[in-house]
């Protein structure tokens, strides 16, 4: 089964999840550490890069070099106004690149690295598909990736870049609002029939860094996304920076210090702040914070309320409440038509949030999903039904455009004005194509833009040649048709551009056969798509009977596409992918060295606590012989702690190999005294039957009456022989020390009582004969039943025999 297994990624800002779909249903893969969540979080280290759980648990300590927030970079300039916003409260360094992109500088292995956003994100996916595949056992190439619903083109290439450099090829970049409505509507067996009216249910999902508010409208197998509104710039880590503002005031106040100032005090003020946080969800309070050694040397004491924080985040939750009535106003339903009101996400646990969403849509929020593992557990259903290897009950999805797309063209030569038409508008469903038809006799250009509020600086999305355009033969314009479509991606494109040629041809053709025939000696197509047939009749020439037909031929020719759009270009993809495997190549070798050495300091250190141990190893060896060897191992200890820091793998190895050339035999001598004695028993058993069974054979018990005096012979010689190897050997044991070097070994033991079963068990165990069974004829005593029916058809056939006398 876990061939057949499909994986859902829930990427978010703070924590990844990923579930995989299998015949018994969704389950969430633990990582490493044995937790569902993984951070998403990546360290750079002089030796290797750290992934996940170990980068975050490292990250006070090694902060320039751990690099997190990526959800907020991806596919953004560095000038970007919200990127700059993101980049005062991170703590490594980020550059503009000379293509304005974000450059993120760390040291990796010693040297100055730069990496993108994107590549950074890959190395978190690569650590997600590694889990992945270790909790499977089998190989993950296909996957469903989450998204804010507010994405927009750029981001989402980015995300797609990113999967591809980490060697994933992703099914379908999936709205998180989406796989949050999926994961709730698959499961519901009371859903209305498609003739009734829908079931309207409204989910919530604040998270770490983002809320969005959305819409849905189920039918039994079918759901159908109403309308969307999102604030990218609210969640739970908007009230922790409040909560740290609100002590760094109080500590400047308290204890002279600023922990603005330092990164490091400020980034484990952040962590215990979300703590606090956490516990207002449960209670009302006064609730303490303490930290030592905070700055300074100094030790800092704080205390703050529930109410004090609902105090201080009042104008976030304001937005939140502006975001809840946005979403309901758009979808054009009234309190009354809603079901429901889900929440999902951690930040929904908050009492406020919870408060604003009941006077909102004067519902009680249920908490029906799991909040954490809903986008990931949607996502999971979501390729499992992209993907032919596992069955999923049919469920109808339609989602919706988030904002507005126009496109705009630039004016043909011949005249033909520039112009923009809104081809996707807000909620328009998604996938989607539209044909436009363009008249043009040379290459043009074709940009897209979305026209709405976005939270982006730059609306473009991009702009699109069609290429080997030219007139026609009499120099007039042709006509262009351009397929424009937003992708099950959620990316707007320029997917097809054909040029549409038609020309008449004359052909002549015999009056009397019909149509469809004359088409047949023509050689022309029946039916086709690509082509019509116009038809004139014309006069015979030269007195012959025969017409003259005329076709028109409709030609559809593929025009080639220059995209020229965000994201990186096949041989960027190519060089940051080689760049990745060369990564993980030296993550895995470094691995394997730090795994050689934890092997050589564990044998060290276990091997001397055994040799110490006068209930271990002490016994089994020379006390002069000991004294060395401990001293031998405390060398080694040294060694691992100077110069034996960095050594390659193989020097590990070696020395490994020759503390077990020295520690393997006193280990093997306590072995075999432990196993001896019971090996011994085994075998005085097998020979204690062996000796009782002699004395049968030879009392001439029944059971042994079919052996021959051959087999009797074979039977006590190999009882004789046993039994004299046993006390030779336990005369040579007897005189052994613990320490000396054993004369007779516990497999030489097993392996004399195995010889000596292959020669008496095929013996003793040999069937006796079938006795013989009498002929029928021949027995006199048989059955009592038998005998009487013998007598009662005996009489018979002599009644017979009278009746028919007396009627002669």
């Amino acid at each position: 089964m876990a061939a057949m297994s499909v994986i859902g990624i829930d990427f978010g800002s703070e924590s990844c999840y990923v579930a995989v779909a299998k015949a018994g249903g969704i389950e969430t893969i633990a990582n490493d550490y044995s937790l569902r969540a993984t951070p998403s979080c990546i360290a750079f280290s002089g030796k290797n890069r750290i992934l996940g759980v170990a980068a975050k648990n490292q990250q006070v300590t090694n902060m320039k070099n751990t690099v997190y927030g990526l959800k907020r970079l991806l596919g953004r300039k560095f000038r970007d106004p919200h990127v700059q916003k993101e980049l005062k409260i991170l703590p490594y360094n980020a550059i503009e690149t000379a293509n304005g992109n974000i450059g993120i500088k760390v040291n990796y292995l010693g040297e100055e690295h730069v990496f993108s956003p994107e590549q950074c994100l890959a190395m978190l996916i690569t650590k997600l598909k590694d889990d992945s595949m270790h909790a499977l056992q089998t190989p993950i190439n296909d996957c469903v990736i989450s998204v804010p619903s507010y994405f927009t083109n750029n981001e989402r290439k980015a995300l797609l870049d990113s999967a591809a450099i980490a060697g994933l090829n992703v099914l379908r970049l999936f709205n998180e609002t989406t796989a949050t409505a999926l994961s709730y509507g698959i499961y519901k067996q009371d859903l209305p029939a498609p003739e009734e009216k829908p079931r309207n249910v409204i989910f919530v999902d604040c998270g770490h860094s983002a809320l969005q508010v959305f819409a849905c409208a189920y039918h039994k197998g079918k759901l159908r996304m109403l309308a969307t509104a999102s604030d990218p710039n609210f969640g739970g880590r908007d009230i922790d920076l409040i909560l740290a503002e609100y002590f760094c005031k109080e500590f400047q106040t308290k204890y002279k210090i600023d922990a603005r100032t330092n990164a490091r005090a400020f980034t484990r003020l952040l962590a215990e702040v979300e703590k606090i946080k956490k516990q207002m969800s449960a209670n009302q309070t006064t609730l303490p914070l303490n930290i030592e050694c905070f700055m300074e040397d100094k030790d800092v004491h704080g205390t703050v309320k529930r109410a004090d924080m609902e105090e201080l985040c009042a104008h976030l939750f304001e937005k939140v409440e502006v975001t809840l009535a946005s979403c309901l106003e758009k979808s054009g339903l009234q309190v009354d038509d809603i079901h429901s009101v889900e929440i999902v996400g951690g930040s929904t646990r908050i009492p406020a949030i919870k408060q604003r969403i009941e006077k909102v849509f004067q519902r009680t929020p249920s908490t029906t999903l799991n909040q954490d593992e809903s986008v990931s557990r949607g996502c999971a259903l979501q390729c499992a039904m992209l993907s032919p290897a596992v069955r999923v009950r049919e469920f109808s999805i339609t989602d919706v455009q988030d904002y507005p797309i126009s496109v705009s063209w630039e004016a043909g030569v011949d005249g033909e004005n520039a112009g923009e038409v809104e081809v996707f508008p807000v909620n328009h469903a998604v996938p989607f194509s539209k044909m436009l038809a363009f008249y043009r006799q040379e290459p043009f250009s074709i940009q897209a833009k979305y026209c709405g509020d976005i939270p982006y600086p730059d609306k473009y999305i991009g702009t699109w040649v069609v290429k080997d355009v030219k007139p026609s033969a009499e120099g007039k314009s042709q006509k262009i048709k351009v397929k424009v479509r937003v992708n099950i991606h959620g990316i707007m494109t320029v997917s097809s551009a054909s040029l549409i040629e038609s020309k008449e041809e004359s052909m002549e053709t015999e009056p009397s056969p019909t149509a469809p025939e004359a088409q047949k000696q023509a050689g022309e197509p029946q039916d086709t798509q690509e082509s019509q047939t116009e038809t004139t009749n014309g006069a015979p020439e030269d007195g012959d009977e025969k017409k003259e037909k005329k076709k028109k031929i409709v030609k559809s020719v593929e025009l080639p596409i220059e995209s020229l759009a965000f994201g990186f270009s096949q041989v960027e993809l190519n060089q940051y992918t080689e760049q990745e495997f060369k990564m993980i190549a030296a993550d895995r070798q470094e691995k394997e060295r730090a795994d050689g050495r934890n092997a050589l300091e564990e044998y060290v250190y276990e091997l001397r606590g055994k040799l110490t141990d006068e209930d271990n190893l002490a016994p089994f060896v020379l006390d002069k012989d000991r004294e060395m060897l401990v001293g031998q191992l405390d060398q080694m200890e040294n060694w691992l702690y100077e110069e034996g820091e960095d050594c390659n793998r193989q020097e590990y190895q070696d020395k490994l190999t020759d503390l077990k050339s020295k520690g393997e035999p006193i280990q093997m001598r306590k072995l075999e005294f432990e196993l001896r004695p019971s090996v011994i028993e085994d075998l005085q058993r097998s020979l204690q039957l062996g000796m009782k069974a002699v004395e049968q054979m030879r009392s001439n018990n029944p059971k042994y009456a079919h052996l021959t005096d051959e087999d009797l012979k074979k039977v006590e010689n190999a009882v004789n022989a046993s039994y004299k190897w046993l006390e030779e050997a336990r005369q040579k044991l007897a005189v052994v020390q613990k320490y000396e070097k054993v004369p007779i070994t516990v497999q030489q033991i097993r392996g004399e009582r195995s010889s000596f079963d292959s020669i008496i068990n095929p013996i003793l165990n040999k069937p006796q004969p079938k006795a013989p069974s009498p002929p029928k004829e021949e027995a006199k005593d048989g059955p009592k039943e038998n005998n009487t029916e013998q007598k009662a058809e005996e009489a018979k056939e002599g009644g017979e025999s009278q009746e028919k006398m007396d009627c002669s």
